[in-house]
């Protein structure tokens, strides 16, 4: 008996002293904090020539406002500075399908209930919601997304390369799937924790 104690105990001592991953909710490659102003570009549709659009929007209008931003470190300023400065958006996207020899509508807006998809990006989901952003939609805006964070400036990273883990038009039973998957990775984290400070605590 006392020989089954004292091997308990050592291997107690050995999985107390190896070190543990200790898993923090906080997770550091978070990388849109919860106040932020995004950019949206809706292409006319997903053909080569709409895409190539697209992308020839993006850059001129992801040149210009990352200049509006770039010292930027208070959010209301650069609400207001954006909300007024549209219309030059506007212009650009207007110059911009000019250049390609692209005669289409188009809209640029600033809003706070911008829709976006469930976007999975560097081990990170990004919920579906509605957030602040810079809407154009180009032609029929059927086409596939590009959007990115205008501030604080993360444009940088492209998160529409993201995997879409769940379109917009999915039934609610796909939504409350990737909840359920959330939580059970959360629990499991929150188990490793738990596991980790016990031995920490116990050998204190």
């Amino acid at each position: 008996m006392r020989k089954l104690i004292l091997f308990s105990v050592l291997i107690f001592l050995i999985i107390g002293f190896f070190p543990q991953k200790v898993v923090s909710n906080e997770q550091a490659y978070q990388m849109i904090p919860d106040e932020a102003i995004r950019l949206r570009i809706l292409a006319n549709s997903d053909n080569e020539k709409d895409q190539e659009i697209k992308h020839a929007v993006r850059d001129a209008v992801n040149q210009e406002v990352t200049k509006w931003v770039e010292d930027m470190d208070d959010i209301e300023e650069a609400r207001t500075l954006i909300s007024s400065r549209i219309s030059e958006l506007d212009q650009i996207v207007a110059n911009t399908l000019a250049e390609e020899q692209v005669n289409s509508a188009f809209n640029v807006e600033y809003r706070k209930d911008v829709k976006f998809p469930t976007k999975l990006y560097d081990n990170y989901l990004y919920p579906a919601g509605e957030y602040e952003a810079i809407l154009i939609q180009l032609g029929d805006a059927a086409g596939s997304n590009w959007w990115c964070v205008v501030f604080p400036p993360l444009c940088f990273l492209d998160f529409s390369f993201g995997t879409t883990v769940q379109a917009e038009e999915k039934a609610d039973d796909d939504d409350d799937k990737i909840k359920e998957d959330q939580e059970d990775q959360e629990e499991e984290q929150e188990q490793e924790v738990e596991y980790t400070f016990f031995f920490l605590k116990w050998f204190s």
